[in-house]
């Protein structure tokens, strides 16, 4: 496995990753790791899914149903030859 170097990290970011690690009882360098494989593999393991996130979205708005929209019949395609 490889090393890599952080350089020039905010203060304020290295504090907040330094809470987040206690807070889970792991190290820094743990932590940061752990960060890293969420962030990387989380639209991997969860593709979008645009109707899931619509219905989270608005589920605190309870059960609903939407009026059925009238619609026409499929036209036929129009051709251009004579």
């Amino acid at each position: 496995m490889n090393n890599i170097t952080i350089s020039n990290l905010d203060d304020d970011i290295k504090s907040r990753l330094q809470k987040r690690s206690e807070k889970h009882g792991r190290s820094l360098e743990e932590e940061a790791r752990e960060i890293l494989r969420i962030a990387l593999t989380e639209n991997h393991e969860h593709p979008l899914n645009l109707a899931r996130m619509l219905e989270e979205r608005f589920a605190n708005l309870g059960d609903f149903e939407l009026p059925e929209i009238n619609r026409e019949p499929i036209r036929t395609v129009s051709t251009f030859e004579e």
